[in-house]
């Protein structure tokens, strides 16, 4: 599903908009004061596990390459602590979605 998602028009549009939005600035470098350009839009709630939110806002963020393999194992796709961290900022709006959908 994912590689599909990542062609589409849809998710081309989204992750423009996310970029933007973030200013093309890595969001993990913003937090210490750096300035590092983001190439990648994060997904907090990772794809595999959480579709539903694949196009949500809050659910993503702009990264470096380098800051993006620090939130997840590349092959297991097993969150670090520091993707867990990012999960935590948005717990809120991520329960907020769920009561959402359960009430539907």
């Amino acid at each position: 599903m994912s590689q599909t998602l990542y062609k589409s028009r849809r998710w081309k549009r989204k992750r423009e908009a996310i970029l933007r939005r973030d200013k093309y600035m890595c969001q993990e470098s913003k937090r210490y004061g750096k300035t590092e350009p983001a190439t990648t839009v994060h997904h907090i709630y990772p794809l595999e596990f959480y579709p539903e939110l694949a196009f949500v806002d809050w659910n993503l963020i702009s990264l470096s390459d380098k800051q993006h393999n620090a939130m997840h194992e590349r092959v297991t796709h097993e969150l670090t602590a520091l993707g867990r961290a990012w999960q935590e900022r948005v717990r809120d709006k991520f329960e907020a979605e769920r009561r959402a959908r359960s009430a539907q």
